[in-house]
């Protein structure tokens, strides 16, 4: 099998680096328990560029190795430490390469040397639980996960860029025609479609200088296959002018200039997108008898249908002075039409903050949540450990995604899914009840530093009760008395007051006095 040596159109598929998980780590250092979390972040995976690049001439690289990873993210670690960053992988790629989806969508058109376009972003780190610390979470059993990086599949098109194209018949002489008028030197042989790639050259005329595309020649019924079909006519589409290399001494029967002109015009509007560029005509090897003879015939009708023609000989040099100039009179009209374009003003209008950030909608499945933040929430979350599934329940609590079911009429029990038809997290809806660990008071927060919870509240109590006691009593005295004020009576007291135990047991010890 042949191995290609130019190539215009591939299918790429990229995956952008997955970002670092964060770590769920707690401060161990000697006579210092729970000393507070300090898991470091996962590093952002790398990023896919495609940045234009001069020397690139073809997307030959891509045809051999159609498939691009970039570099993951490092895990964080504990301490603090964040992991490393994924190195973005940059892919260069030929001027006038465009970027589309596989339905045809086009998604950039990369024209200029250092232009760049970020096709696949790499995914988030997650965030470790000294991140994810708060006033009331303050030591997080849990991390977040890194995001996976995107993923799809792009088509890059190459589309030459070029001031003039050349277009016509097989050995119709374009192929010579640039070699002549500049220092390309494509191959050149006296046999049909000698030309299987466009080729380029730069020409010079007075102070201006411009490049010509030499594309495969074009047949008659090319739309349908024939010859080299359609493949390379996209290499003229950012062409300034065409010029049609009209071949006036073919041996084949039956052919003359003015038919080959009407072939490869119906041909070019097959294709589309070209009626608006300037035409020239160029009846080349006049050098042989028999073709100055048919110019001389096919020129006068050629100029009466409005088009600037030129005798010319690629072999000897003839006439190409007159066309070069011609070509660059266009071109030097095209480039000051187009500085003079008043260049479009974009405005960024981002999305409100009070705009609708998740979507919920009936299906035979269930409740499908869509929405990037739950979506994102859900890609995040280590399912194994039930403290970060409870912050995810508070995460969407607080987005709204529960009273919103309620609201739309969902019961207890229902299925929720959350995210693609493709990859769907399915949840049961309990509306109310708090999940994550039996020690949370609150999803995804650890109770033992509450300062409200019950042993705080003894401690408060104890220590203001400490400063009414005897000085006989210690703490644990205080603490009895607090839990069992009948038995042990109340600190302090005045006898014969309200506050005396003993004058409620008085008459029953009169009674029971024998000496009375």
């Amino acid at each position: 099998m042949a191995v290609p040596t130019f190539v215009d159109q591939v299918t790429l598929h990229v995956t952008a680096g997955r970002g670092g998980n964060g770590v769920a780590s707690v401060h161990r250092e000697k006579f210092k328990p729970l000393g507070g979390p300090d898991g470091g972040n996962g590093g952002p995976g790398g990023s896919i560029i495609l940045r234009v690049d001069p020397d690139v001439t073809t997307l030959l690289d891509y045809h051999h190795s159609p498939k691009r990873r970039a570099e993951h993210g490092g895990h964080g670690a504990g301490g603090r430490r964040n992991g490393t960053h994924g190195a973005d992988l940059v892919l260069p790629v030929p001027d006038g390469t465009v970027v589309s989806h596989l339905d045809g969508e086009v998604i950039a058109d990369l024209v200029g040397a250092g232009t760049e376009l970020v096709i696949a972003e790499g995914g988030r780190g997650g965030l470790g639980n000294a991140a994810l610390a708060s006033a009331t979470r303050k030591a997080p059993g849990f991390a977040l996960l890194g995001e996976p990086g995107e993923e799809l599949d792009v088509v890059l098109e190459l589309k030459v860029v070029a001031d003039v194209g050349l277009v016509g018949f097989p050995s119709a002489g374009k192929s010579s025609l640039i070699a002549s008028i500049s220092r390309a030197r494509p191959k050149i042989a006296d046999y049909p479609f000698t030309t299987l790639v466009p080729n380029l050259g730069v020409v010079s005329a007075g102070d201006t200088t411009f490049t010509v595309a030499d594309v495969p020649g074009l047949i008659e019924g090319a739309a349908e296959g024939r010859g080299l079909g359609h493949d390379f006519l996209r290499h003229i589409e950012r062409c300034a002018a065409l010029v049609h290399v009209l071949d006036t001494a073919t041996l084949e029967p039956g052919r003359n200039p003015v038919d080959d002109l009407d072939v490869i015009e119906a041909e070019l509007a097959r294709y589309g997108g070209l009626e608006d560029r300037p035409r020239l005509v160029a009846l080349n090897k006049v050098d042989v008898p028999d073709g100055r003879e048919i110019s001389a015939m096919v020129r006068d009708e050629l100029r009466a249908r409005g088009l600037r023609v030129f005798e010319i000989s690629a072999a000897s040099g003839e006439g190409t002075r007159e066309l070069v100039y011609a070509m660059a009179e266009i071109v030097l009209a095209a480039r000051a039409e187009k500085a003079a374009e008043v260049v479009e003003r974009i405005v960024l209008r981002p999305k409100g903050v009070d705009g609708e950030e998740f979507t919920i909608r009936k299906t035979g499945a269930g409740w499908r949540v869509r929405g990037t933040k739950p979506e994102r929430w859900v890609r995040q979350t280590d399912f194994s450990n039930d403290e970060a599934v409870g912050f995810l329940a508070d995460r969407l609590n607080r987005l709204g995604v529960e009273a919103k079911l309620l609201e739309m009429g969902a019961e207890e029990g229902d299925a929720v899914l959350i995210g693609h038809p493709d990859n769907s997290v399915v949840f049961d809806f309990k509306p109310g009840i708090d999940a994550g660990a039996e020690n949370l008071s609150r999803r995804g927060q650890d109770e033992r530093f509450q300062e409200d919870r019950r042993a705080a509240q003894r401690r408060r109590e104890i220590q203001e009760a400490m400063a009414e006691r005897a000085e006989t009593e210690t703490r644990a005295d205080v603490a009895r008395r607090l839990d069992r004020p009948a038995e042990y009576g109340p600190l302090a007291y005045e006898i014969g007051s309200g506050d005396d135990p003993d004058l409620d047991d008085e008459e029953a010890w009169l009674e029971e006095d024998p000496g009375e």
